[in-house]
């Protein structure tokens, strides 16, 4: 895969269905975009995300996560045939390595449906709403070794309703997931 046009050769990790990874891909069409994907890979052969990638012909992997250091070994490899300088994890459920990061050397990121540092892991939404805050939104980060502690690139927040529920916040957060990321990548690239 050769470089050409100054755009940053990119992998998508997935586990699921892949909202993210469309935005993505419909960001990297466009001309003016920053990146060129050339990889996703998923850990999950169901993935509904591997749909998006095969109907753009982008070139796409399944990679059975038995233990992380096999797994991590094989992404590394593909990352490096690929020659990948940037990955953006896209609801990709599994956490990488200290190990990993330091391997890759390159920026990797991720966005988290909450507005970090508030809610790191899991069940964002619910733990928002339990906690009767007035707004949830949106982090795009650099991911480090401690999980959804890396320096954060953009945020974006989205008000909680009293009729909100999991699944009406989840979906409104999902929608300024899908516009910030883009912009994430290219506030990060930028001043590269």
């Amino acid at each position: 895969m050769e470089k050409s046009s100054g755009k940053k050769n990119t992998a998508i990790l997935i586990s699921g269905r892949g909202s993210n990874l469309r935005s993505l891909i419909k960001y990297a069409k466009k001309k003016k975009s920053l990146i060129r994907i050339v990889l996703v890979v998923s850990d999950n052969f169901s993935a509904k995300g591997l749909n998006y990638a095969n109907k753009s012909k982008i070139n796409n992997i399944v990679l059975k996560y038995s233990n992380r250091e096999s797994f991590e070994n094989r992404l590394l490899k593909s990352l490096k045939i690929n020659n990948v300088d940037l990955i953006c994890l896209a609801g990709f459920m599994k956490i990488l390595s200290g190990s990993f990061i330091k391997k890759f050397k390159n920026p990797i990121l991720n966005i988290h449906p909450s507005l970090l540092p508030k809610y790191k892991g899991l069940n964002t939404h619910n733990r928002a709403i339990q906690n009767k805050d007035k707004y949830s939104g949106a982090t795009v980060h650099i991911v480090n070794k401690k999980l959804d502690s890396g320096k954060i690139i953009l945020q974006k927040k989205v008000k909680i309703l009293k009729s909100d529920s999991e699944k009406s916040l989840e979906k409104k957060v999902l929608k300024i997931e899908h516009k910030i990321y883009p912009k994430a990548i290219i506030k990060l690239l930028a001043s590269d």
